[in-house]
Parts: structure tokens; C-alpha cells; sequence
């Protein structure tokens, strides 16, 4: 029995140096140096937009109402500017109606109604702006468009007829990543489209001109996101 606790007693002693080497400092290890994502803008996107369109005119009533639909774009970025092309179509139900009293032929003073509807809108602009890191502000203008519907009624009959309406846009905007891939934006357009003729001749309409606010997500595709250490 002594010779195995003085054997213990020796194996402890041997590996107590060896145990006070392990507890020595660990080297110093540097920590890593946090990552500033930059955002690029550069690339092509898809996304949906909505929003309010309403009438700019002296007369009533005015046409109003909502409208929704998609976005395509293509953004180049050159320092902070950012130069881009972006066409968008909705759906729509911008309208206004009237009901009064006129005179037909044949039938003296009767009630009736008129009404315009525009059910179709869209544009294809170019975009300009200035990017301060995820966030771009931008002025934009191109072409515009709408599909608007005139209808009639009156003792019982009605009638209508369709025309497409080409004219300008222009306006302003705000967009900014909240995710790697992920944008909203804001914008502000005012949309001038030229006058038509409707039921052969019979009522020629003026420039009909619109306000619309708009809003949007919009997915950008490839990496707009670049890591800078």
C-alpha cells in the first residue's frame, strides 16, 4: 500500500508542472472588423404599384379614383448617381359621371347621364437620381397612357366607346432598401394625355390631365448588395 501511494504521490508531482503549463495565457486573438454593407443599384428589378389618380381641371365633376398594376426597371449607378429606365401598367377605375337634363330631338327634354372611365394606365419613363447608400432620391418624365371609356344613357338606351390617350409624364420620387434585395418607393407623377374624338366624331374631348400618388415594392435581382470592410 505505500508503494502505491508513494507512486501517486510521484505521478502527482510530475503532473503538476505540466497542469500549471496548460493554465498558461492563451494568445491574443484580434477580433473581426465589422462589415458596412454599401448598396449598388445597378441591375434590373421587378415589383407592383398602387395608389390614387385624380383630375386636374376647372370643371365638375372630376374623375378620381384608384389604380393597380406592375413595374419593371433597369437601374445603372455611376458614383451616387443613378441613371434608369422603368416602364409600369395598371389596372384602374378612375372615373366621373354626370346626370342632367337635355334636349333630344324627337323627344323634347329628357334625364340623362354621361360618364368616363378610365380602366387602364401605365407609363415608360426614364429615371435620374441621387443615392445615399440604401436610400435614392429621383426625378423621372417619359411617356404616358391611359385607356379611357366614354358612356351615354339616356330613355333607356346606352352607349359607349373606348380610346386610348397618349400624352407626357413627369415627377419625383423617394426609394430605399429595407432588405438585401428588397425596396419601397414613394412617387409623385402629373400626367398630361392629349385629346380624342369619340362616337365617330360626334364628342371631341380635351387634354385630360392627372395627378397620381403612387406607391411600390419592387425586387431587385443579382446582388445590389456589396460588403465593404
Amino acid at each position: 500500500m505505500k508503494k502505491v501511494l508513494l507512486a501517486s504521490a510521484c505521478l502527482f508531482a510530475l503532473a503538476a508542472p505540466a497542469s500549471a503549463a496548460d493554465l498558461a495565457a492563451r494568445p491574443y486573438t484580434k477580433a473581426p472588423v465589422a462589415v458596412a454593407s454599401v448598396y449598388n443599384w445597378t441591375g434590373f428589378y421587378l415589383g407592383i404599384v398602387g395608389g390614387g389618380a385624380w383630375e386636374n381641371g376647372s370643371g365638375d365633376p372630376k374623375m378620381k379614383g384608384g389604380f393597380v398594376g406592375g413595374t419593371a426597371g433597369y437601374n445603372w449607378q455611376t458614383g451616387n448617381v443613378v441613371f434608369g429606365v422603368e416602364a409600369d401598367g395598371s389596372w384602374a377605375d378612375v372615373s366621373a359621371s354626370a346626370t342632367g337634363a337635355t334636349v333630344v330631338p324627337g323627344f323634347g327634354v329628357v334625364t340623362a347621364t354621361a360618364s368616363s372611365k378610365t380602366d387602364a394606365m401605365g407609363t415608360v419613363r426614364g429615371r435620374i437620381g441621387y443615392a445615399v447608400n440604401q436610400v435614392l432620391f429621383y426625378g423621372t418624365g417619359g411617356y404616358a397612357w391611359i385607356d379611357n371609356k366614354i358612356t351615354l344613357s339616356a330613355l333607356g338606351l346606352t352607349a359607349s366607346d373606348s380610346k386610348w390617350h397618349s400624352g407626357w409624364t413627369v415627377g419625383a420620387g423617394v426609394e430605399a432598401f429595407f432588405a438585401p434585395q428588397w425596396s419601397v418607393k414613394g412617387e409623385y407623377l402629373y400626367r398630361s394625355l392629349g385629346g380624342e374624338t369619340y362616337f365617330s366624331g360626334a364628342l371631341p374631348t380635351g387634354t385630360l390631365n392627372f395627378h397620381t400618388v403612387q406607391v411600390g415594392v419592387n425586387y431587385h435581382f443579382g446582388a445590389p448588395v456589396v460588403a465593404k470592410y
